[in-house]
């Protein structure tokens, strides 16, 4: 379980909430609200105050590299580095496997990164964090730059993740990919989290 106590970002808090696995919480909040520095603080990508633990263990208690394995984080515009698609991925069957779930040819590890388009970025950029089968999965808005065919198949993603037993945080502004979704919702503004009204 991941649980988030007293959080406070740029943006204001403080946030609490907590996340089992096989659970999906959707954020919704409006842009600014604060909902991508939540997600950045969680995955120790931006400095904050709080606490924030993962079975029981607090994070300050767990190596910044152990803990970005099992906490990964999915902006909205992923970053590459290098010019080859694959020098991005580690090694292995998971990789192929998510690439292909999320309806893109494997021989897309050989491409340049600049042939991609932005929706194969996208794409791309969640198979990338899944391959490392993290324990929770930190999405900052997966479909938002997809079509619906695309945005479909991460949510099948999404879907499969929750089934074997990954803690989802979702932030979306799709109120309808919140309800196919999310087990319960959460509403931010002005940093400040609440329970949403059904």
């Amino acid at each position: 379980m991941l649980v988030v106590e007293g959080l406070r970002t740029k943006a204001g808090g403080p946030v609490g909430f907590s996340l089992r696995g096989g659970e999906v919480v959707a954020v919704r909040g409006p842009s600014g609200s604060g909902k991508s520095l939540m997600l950045r603080a969680i995955a120790d990508l931006d400095p904050a105050d709080g606490t924030v633990t993962l079975g029981g263990t607090e994070r300050a208690l767990i190596a910044a590299p152990e803990w970005r394995r099992r906490v990964g984080f999915v902006p909205a515009e992923t970053g590459w580095w290098a010019d080859r698609v694959g020098d991005h991925f580690v090694d292995g069957a998971a990789s192929i496997r998510l690439i292909a779930a999320l309806g893109i040819d494997p021989a897309a590890l050989d491409w340049e990164v600049r042939r991609l388009s932005t929706g194969e970025r996208q794409r791309l950029g969640i198979a990338r964090a899944l391959a490392l089968e993290p324990e929770v999965w930190l999405f900052d808005e997966p479909s938002a730059a997809l079509d619906a065919e695309a945005a479909g198949l991460v949510e099948r993603v999404i879907v499969e993740g929750r089934e074997r037993g990954a803690a989802i945080l979702l932030v979306t502004h799709d109120p309808s990919q919140a309800e196919r979704l999310a087990d319960r919702s959460l509403f931010m503004a002005a940093g400040c989290l609440t329970e949403a009204v059904a």
